[in-house]
C-alpha cells in the first residue's frame, strides 16, 4: 500500500469525525476553541489507537489468514464503504446539545468514530504497511480535518453532511476493489 493510498484511507476514516465535529461547530457556543481542539484531539487519538488494536488483534490468528488475506481485506473494505453508505442514507442524526463536552463524552465519540478504523487496522495487517506509521497518518489526518471541519461549519452551514459519507464510502470501497485487483494481479 503506497503512501498516496494509505492518505486516502486516512481521509476515508476520517469523515466521520469531520461530520461530528462539523455538526458540534454548527451549534456550540461556549468554549469553541476549546472544544474544536478537544473534539479534534479525541478523534484523531481514536483514529490513531483503533488501526493499532485491529492490527494486533488480526497478528494473532493470520497464519490461518494468509491465503485469504486479500479476499479479506476486500470484503472488509466492501462493508466498510457500504456501512458508511449505509448510515448516510437512511441515519437520522439527534440533536446535538450545547453542552461543554466533558471527557467521558470525547471517549464515546472517539470510540463512535474510530470503529471503522479498528477493522481497517485488521485489513493493514495483510498489506504489508507499518502500522505506526500508518496509524499516526490516519490519527493527523482525522486530527486535521475535524479541527477544520469544526471551524469550516461557521462558514459553510448548509453543506451536506450525507455526500460527504457517501464519498468516503466510496473511497473505502475503492480501496478494497484495489487491494483485490493487486493481489489477483501478482
Amino acid at each position: 500500500m503506497s503512501l498516496f493510498d494509505i492518505f486516502f484511507l486516512a481521509i476515508a476514516l476520517a469523515v466521520d469525525a469531520a461530520v461530528v465535529s462539523f455538526s458540534y461547530g454548527l451549534i456550540l457556543k461556549k468554549s469553541r476553541e476549546k472544544n474544536a481542539f478537544l473534539l479534534a484531539l479525541s478523534t484523531g487519538l481514536g483514529q490513531f489507537i483503533m488501526p493499532i488494536i485491529g492490527w494486533l488483534g488480526t497478528n494473532t490468528v493470520s497464519a490461518y489468514l494468509k491465503h485469504f488475506d486479500h479476499w479479506i481485506s476486500f470484503l472488509v473494505f466492501l462493508l466498510l464503504g457500504l456501512n458508511v453508505i449505509n448510515e448516510a442514507v437512511h441515519d437520522e442524526k439527534n440533536d446535538i446539545t450545547q453542552k461543554m463536552l466533558s471527557f467521558k463524552y470525547l471517549f464515546v465519540i472517539a470510540i463512535a468514530t474510530s470503529i471503522d478504523a479498528c477493522a481497517a487496522g485488521v485489513t493493514l495487517y495483510f498489506v504489508n504497511v507499518s502500522i505506526l506509521k500508518t496509524s499516526a497518518i490516519i490519527g493527523m489526518v482525522t486530527f486535521i480535518g475535524s479541527l477544520s471541519a469544526f471551524y469550516i461549519s461557521k462558514i459553510m452551514p448548509h453543506i451536506s453532511t450525507k455526500k460527504i459519507e457517501i464519498f468516503s464510502g466510496i473511497i473505502l470501497i475503492i480501496l478494497g476493489f484495489k487491494v483485490l485487483f493487486e493481489h489477483l494481479s501478482y
